[in-house]
C-alpha cells in the first residue's frame, strides 16, 4: 500500500506542475498577443531606378546578389514565425505527436503505436495488425470501442449491449474489458466499456503481447487493444450534435478543439457527453454522462500529454447472461431478443482516471519517455444468479431456471506507468531500432457480496420470467480482497537489412507478478503469491516488392497462475504463471487503394483440469487454429 500512496501522490504532483506550466504559457501567450495588437509601423520600401537592358558585369553582379540578400533577409525577418507542424510518429522515436496518416478511404490507418516496437508501418511488422481512426467510429455512430472492433473478423463480443461490461474474444480467446489499455498503459479505461467519444484511434494486435505489451491484468492471450485518445487538431472548432438511439435514448455530445501559443504549441481538447432513456430490453434504461478533458504540448523535443476522464453510468434492467446446463438434450428456442430475464436489475458504475506521458528527444535519434496514470472505479449493482447450490446450475431444455438473488459491489484503484528509451541508428548495413523499457502496474480490488440463501430462490423461466427476490441482508460496503503488482523490464531490436527489404525483430521481457488475497470479513491475509518468468519473441518480415510483405512470428503470452480454492487436493496452493504459445506466418499486399491480408496461426494455452489425485493443476491444453483474410481500404 505504501508504494501504491507513493505513486499516487507522484502523479498527482506531476499533474499539478504541468497543468501550472500550461497556465503560465497562457499568460505569456496573452501578452504575446496583446503586444502583437499594438499597431505598426509599415516596414521602409526601397525603390531602385529603372535600368537599361545590359550586359552585367561581374561588379555589378555582386552588387545586385548583396541588394538581393538584403532584402531577402528583410522579408524573411518581417515575416512571422511559422506555427509548429505536428510531427508524425510513425517510423521514427516518437509515440506523442501527429498518429500514422489514414489509409485510403480515411477509415483505418497504415501504422500505429505497437507498445515495445514504438510507431510503426503495418507493412513492417511481423503480426496482424488493424487500425480504426475516428472517422470509421464517427460514420459507424459507435457508442463504444467494441461497437468498431467486432468490424475485424477474428473479434467477437461474448456479452450483450447494455451488459455488465464488453468482453471481447480474439481469435477465440477472452480479452476482458480490463485488459484494453489506454495510450500503452493497462488499468486506466472503464472495467466495463470504453466510450467512442475519447477515441482516435483503436489498435487491435492479434495474437499473444505479453512482450510487446507486457502481461495484461486479466491474463488475455488471444490479442490486445489499445486505446489512443483524441488530441486538439490544427484547426479550431466547436461543434454540437443531438444523439438519438433506439425507440427512445436522447442525449447531446459537446465536442471542443483549440490550439495556443506562437507556434501552437498547446492544444485543448474537450468532450461532454450526456444520455437518458430506453435500454435495449424491456423496461430497461440506460443513462450515461461522460468528460474527457486533454491537454498537450509539443515543444521542438519535449512533448506532454494530460488526459482527465470522468464516466457515470446508470443501468436499470441490464440485459443478463447465462449458462445452459450441460446434460440437457437440445438448447431452449431463443425468447424474444428484448426479454428481460431478470426484471429489476440495477447496475451503477463509476470510473475516474487521469494519465499523462512525456517523450524527450535527447537526439534526433535517442528518445526517452514515461508515462505514468491513476484510475478509480466503483460498481454497485444487483446480482441475481441461475446458480444456486442444491438445484442444477443453469437453463433447462424448457427454459426453467434457480433465480437467487445478491448485492455485488465492487471497487477499483489502479496505477499504471512505464518508462524507457527509443533508439534508431545503423551499423554497417543493418539499422537498428531498440526500445528499453520498464512497466510497473498495481491494483488493489474490493468487493462486498451479500446473498440471500438457496431456500429464498424462486423457479423463474425465460418466457415467462419470474419478478427478482427482495435481498433479505443488509448492504456492506466493499473491503480489500487482493492486490496485484505487475512489474517488468524489457529490450527488443528491429533490424532492417536490404534497404529494409528484410526486417528482423527479436526481444525478451522479464515479468515479475505478484498477488496477496485478503479474507472481506476479516481483513486478514489468506494467501500471497510472487513468481517469475521471460517471455521472448521472434519475427521476420520479407519485402519482394516494396508493396508486399511476407511475416511469420513466435510469440508468447504471459497469464497470472491462480490459488487453488476449496475442493481440490491442493488448496491453498499458488500456481505458476503460466505461457501461451503461437506460430504465425502471412502476407500483406497493398494495392494502392486497398490492403489484404491472409494469415495462418495456432495459439496453443495450458488449461486447467483436476488431476486424479484430486489436484487443480494446468495439465490440459487448449488449442486455436485458424486461417485469417482480411481486406480493408
Amino acid at each position: 500500500m505504501s508504494n501504491f500512496k507513493n505513486y499516487k501522490n507522484r502523479l498527482y504532483v506531476g499533474v499539478a506542475t504541468g497543468v501550472v506550466t500550461l497556465c503560465l504559457s497562457g499568460v505569456s501567450s496573452s501578452q504575446s498577443r496583446a503586444q502583437s495588437a499594438q499597431p505598426h509601423v509599415l516596414p521602409p520600401v526601397s525603390v531602385d531606378q529603372p535600368q537599361r537592358a545590359r550586359v552585367t558585369r561581374a561588379v555589378r553582379s555582386r552588387g545586385s546578389a548583396q541588394h538581393s540578400a538584403r532584402v531577402a533577409s528583410r522579408q524573411r525577418t518581417e515575416q512571422p514565425p511559422a506555427p509548429t507542424a505536428p510531427v508524425t510518429t510513425m517510423g521514427s522515436t516518437r509515440t506523442i505527436g501527429a498518429p500514422a496518416p489514414a489509409y485510403a478511404g480515411g477509415q483505418l490507418a497504415h501504422g500505429g503505436t505497437l507498445g515495445l516496437l514504438g510507431s510503426t508501418n503495418v507493412m513492417n511488422v511481423p503480426f496482424s495488425t488493424v487500425n480504426y481512426t475516428s472517422q470509421l467510429i464517427e460514420n459507424q455512430q459507435a457508442r463504444t470501442a467494441a461497437d468498431t472492433l467486432i468490424n475485424d473478423s477474428s473479434v467477437r463480443l461474448t456479452t450483450g449491449s447494455n451488459g455488465f461490461d464488453d468482453t471481447f474474444q480474439i481469435r477465440g480467446f477472452s480479452v476482458p474489458s480490463g485488459d484494453v489499455g489506454f495510450n500503452g498503459l493497462y488499468g486506466l479505461v472503464s472495467s466495463s466499456r470504453v466510450p467512442a467519444e475519447i477515441i482516435e484511434r483503436i489498435e487491435l494486435l492479434k495474437g499473444p503481447g505479453a512482450l510487446i505489451n507486457g502481461i495484461a491484468p486479466g491474463g488475455s492471450v488471444g490479442g490486445g487493444v489499445n486505446i489512443v485518445s483524441k488530441r486538439a487538431l490544427e484547426v479550431p472548432f466547436a461543434r454540437l450534435t443531438p444523439v438519438f438511439m433506439s425507440a427512445g435514448n436522447y442525449g447531446l455530445h459537446l465536442e471542443t478543439s483549440h490550439r495556443y501559443g506562437e507556434n501552437k504549441e498547446w492544444g485543448v481538447r474537450f468532450n461532454g457527453v450526456g444520455r437518458n432513456g430506453e435500454a435495449s430490453i424491456d423496461g430497461g434504461n440506460w443513462r450515461t454522462g461522460l468528460g474527457a478533458l486533454s491537454l498537450d504540448y509539443r515543444g521542438e523535443r519535449l512533448r506532454w500529454t494530460l488526459d482527465a476522464i470522468s464516466q457515470n453510468d446508470d443501468t436499470k434492467n441490464f440485459r443478463p447472461q447465462m449458462t445452459i446446463q450441460g446434460n440437457v438434450p437440445f438448447i431452449p428456442a431463443p425468447p424474444d431478443a428484448r426479454s428481460n430475464w431478470y426484471p429489476d436489475t440495477m447496475l451503477r458504475q463509476r470510473d475516474n482516471t487521469i494519465a499523462s506521458g512525456l517523450e524527450y528527444d535527447l537526439t534526433e535519434s535517442l528518445t526517452a519517455y514515461a508515462g505514468i496514470g491513476y484510475r478509480e472505479g466503483e460498481n454497485y449493482q444487483t446480482f441475481p444468479d441461475s446458480r444456486v447450490t442444491g438445484f442444477p446450475s443453469g437453463i433447462d431444455a424448457l427454459g426453467n431456471f434457480r433465480l437467487i438473488n445478491a448485492y455485488y459491489d465492487s471497487y477499483t484503484k489502479t496505477t499504471s506507468g512505464n518508462a524507457g528509451i527509443r533508439s534508431r541508428f545503423q551499423v554497417g548495413p543493418v539499422g537498428h531500432a531498440i526500445n528499453l523499457a520498464f512497466t510497473g502496474y498495481y491494483q488493489e480490488n474490493g468487493n462486498a457480496y451479500v446473498a440471500n440463501t438457496p431456500a429464498q430462490s424462486v423457479p423463474s423461466n425465460i418466457y415467462n420470467p419470474s419478478p427478482l427476490p427482495v435481498v433479505t441482508g443488509a448492504r456492506t460496503p466493499p473491503r480489500l480482497a487482493n492486490e496485484i503488482t505487475l512489474r517488468s523490464v524489457a529490450i527488443a531490436d528491429t533490424m532492417s537489412l536490404l534497404n529494409d527489404a528484410v526486417l528482423v525483430t527479436v526481444g525478451t521481457r522479464h515479468q515479475r507478478v505478484e498477488q496477496d488475497a485478503f479474507s472481506t470479513t476479516t481483513g486478514l491475509p489468506t494467501s500471497s503469491y510472487g513468481a517469475e518468468a521471460l517471455t521472448p519473441l521472434a519475427g521476420v518480415v520479407v519485402k519482394p516488392w516494396h508493396n508486399v510483405s511476407l511475416y511469420a512470428n513466435y510469440a508468447e503470452g504471459l497469464s497470472q497462475g491462480t490459488i487453488v480454492g476449496p475442493g481440490y487436493s491442493n488448496t491453498g496452493t499458488v500456481l505458476a504463471p503460466f505461457k501461451s504459445k503461437q506460430q504465425e506466418a502471412g502476407i500483406k499486399v497493398d494495392w494502392g487503394t486497398i490492403t489484404t491480408t491472409a494469415a495462418v496461426f495456432q495459439i496453443t494455452r495450458p488449461s486447467q483440469i483436476r488431476t486424479a489425485s484430486n489436484a487443480l493443476a494446468y495439465d490440459g491444453e487448449q488449442r486455436n487454429r485458424g486461417v485469417e483474410l482480411s481486406a480493408y481500404g
